[in-house]
C-alpha cells in the first residue's frame, strides 16, 4: 500500500521495496536514532522535508531511557515509542521503517527476542509487525557463535515478517556499552563474508542487512584518527558473488556514519550500502539550539536572586521547537548526502 492509503509505517512489502530501490539506485536511507517523541518528530520532519523515505531506530540505551528512569524497561520503552510512531507518522508524506539498533548477546532476552515475539503475535493476528527490522550485534563474540545466534534470530524474524541486521565484525569506539578498540581488526575479510553467506544464506533463509566493518568508528573523531576503506565492500561483494553466483549479494549498513566525508559515503553507496546510521551528528544538532537558548536566556530560565524568571523561556516548548527544527535540518542534509532526497515511494 502506498502513502495515499495512509499506512503510518512501512509494511514489510514496502520496506523490502525501499531497500531494493536503494540498492538499484545506489542511494541509502539515513537511519536516525531517536530517544523521545520530540526526536522522533524531528526525524520524520527531516525525511518529509527531503521527500525521502527513511529509517528510525531505537538503541538499547535509547529504549531504556524511553522506559523511564523508575523501571528502565527497554521493551516497554521501545514498544511505547513504536506505537506512538504508528499514529503520528500518518501525518508525514513519507514511508518510515522502525528498527532497533545495536543489541549485544547479554541484552537479547531483554530486548530483541521479546520485541520479535510482540511482532509475531501481531502477524499471527493478521496485522503487520510492530518493528520492521532488528539488529543483532554479535561483534563481541566469535564469528562462529555470532552466526549461530544469527541463524536462530533470522528464522524468528522471518516468521514475524521482520528483516534482521547483523554485525559480523567490530565497529570501533563505544555505543551503549559495546566497546571496541580502534585498530586493524576493524576490517571485515572476504572469508568473514563467505562464512556469513554459508550460515545465513543469501535470501533463501530470510532477508538480512549486513553491517560489515571497513574501519568504522562510532562517534566523531578528528581527521586522521579513523581510516575508512569503503572500497573494501566491493571486495566482499565480489568474493561472495564468485562462489555463490549471485551478483552484489549483500545489502550493507554503514555504521559510524557521523563525520564521514562525502567521498567516503559515495564509495560506500556504489558498493551496496542501503542504510547509514546517524546518531552523534543529530544529537549535537538537537542539543546545540537548546544550549544557545539557555545561555541567551540565563536570567529567564533560572529564578536568579529570588526573582520569578520568565515562564515563556523556561517552558520546554520554547527551546524544544528550535531543537526539533535543527535536528530535522540535519536529517534533511543526511538525505542529500546519501542521495535519497526526492526518492520517496509515491
Amino acid at each position: 500500500m502506498t502513502r495515499s492509503g495512509q499506512m503510518p509505517i512501512a509494511t514489510p512489502e514496502i520496506y523490502n521495496e525501499m531497500l531494493d530501490r536503494a540498492k538499484a539506485g545506489k542511494f541509502a536511507y539515513p537511519a536516525i536514532n531517536v530517544t523521545s517523541t520530540q526526536t522522533l518528530h524531528a526525524a520524520l520532519r527531516g525525511f518529509a522535508d527531503a521527500e525521502s523515505d527513511g529509517i528510525i531506530q531505537i538503541s538499547t540505551g535509547g529504549a531504556e531511557f524511553l522506559g523511564g528512569q523508575y523501571s528502565k524497561d527497554m521493551v516497554s520503552g521501545a514498544v511505547a515509542l513504536a506505537e506512538f510512531a504508528h499514529i503520528v507518522a500518518k501525518k508525514y508524506p513519507v514511508n518510515v521503517a522502525l528498527h532497533t539498533d545495536h543489541c549485544p548477546k547479554d541484552k537479547l532476552d531483554g530486548y530483541v527476542r521479546p520485541l520479535i515475539a510482540v511482532s509475531k503475535e501481531r502477524v499471527d493476528a493478521g496485522q503487520n509487525p510492530l518493528f520492521q527490522s532488528h539488529m543483532w550485534d554479535g561483534s563481541a563474540e566469535t564469528l562462529k557463535d555470532n552466526l549461530a545466534i544469527g541463524e536462530e534470530l533470522l528464522a524468528a524474524a522471518t516468521a514475524a515478517r521482520i528483516i534482521l541486521e547483523v554485525e559480523i565484525t567490530p565497529t570501533g569506539g563505544e555505543e551503549d556499552g559495546v566497546t571496541h578498540e580502534i585498530n586493524d581488526e576493524l576490517y571485515t575479510t572476504v572469508d568473514d563474508a563467505l562464512r556469513t553467506a554459508e550460515a545465513l544464506g543469501l535470501g533463501e533463509k530470510g532477508r538480512y542487512l549486513l553491517a560489515a566493518s571497513f574501519g568504522n568508528v562510532h562517534g566523531v573523531y578528528k581527521p586522521g584518527n579513523v581510516v575508512l576503506r569503503p572500497e573494501l565492500l566491493k571486495d566482499l561483494q565480489a568474493g561472495v558473488a564468485e562462489k555463490f553466483g549471485k551478483p552484489s549479494p549483500f545489502d550493507f549498513v554503514f555504521h559510524g556514519g557521523s563525520g564521514s566525508t562525502e567521498e567516503e559515503i559515495a564509495t560506500a553507496l556504489e558498493n551496496g550500502v542501503v542504510k547509514m546510521n546517524l546518531d552523534t551528528d543529530t544529537q549535537y544538532a538537537f542539543t546545540r539550539p537548546v544550549a544557545d537558548h539557555m545561555f541567551r536566556n540565563y536570567d529567564g530560565v533560572l529564578k536568579v536572586d529570588g526573582d520569578v524568571g520568565n515562564k515563556k523561556v523556561y517552558d520546554p516548548r520554547s527551546w524544544g521547537k528550535a531543537a526539533e527544527k535543527s535536528m530535522a535540518e540535519r536529517v534533511q542534509q543526511a538525505c542529500g548526502n546519501l542521495r535519497s532526497t526526492g526518492t520517496k515511494l509515491k
